[in-house]
């Protein structure tokens, strides 16, 4: 399963690559794209989406605290 969420707040480019690489670390996800310019996150996973986005959120605000996804 495919989707694409809008993240809110994200500051740098930095951050997006460091959340992108952590969410791609995470169990269950196939693949994930943090765009900082289009302020996106697209997720590729084979499991629970509700499961993958618990863990996808601790991730955004251990790196970017005011970051908030847009579901």
């Amino acid at each position: 399963m495919k989707k694409t969420y809008k993240l809110e707040n994200l500051d740098c480019a930095n951050c997006a690559a460091k959340i992108e690489n952590a969410i791609k670390e995470t169990e269950g996800v196939v693949n994930a794209s943090v765009s900082f310019m289009t302020q996106k996150l697209t997720i590729e996973t084979e499991a629970d989406i509700d499961e993958i986005m618990a863990k996808i959120k601790k991730i955004i605000h251990a790196v970017e605290p005011d970051c908030e996804i847009i579901f």
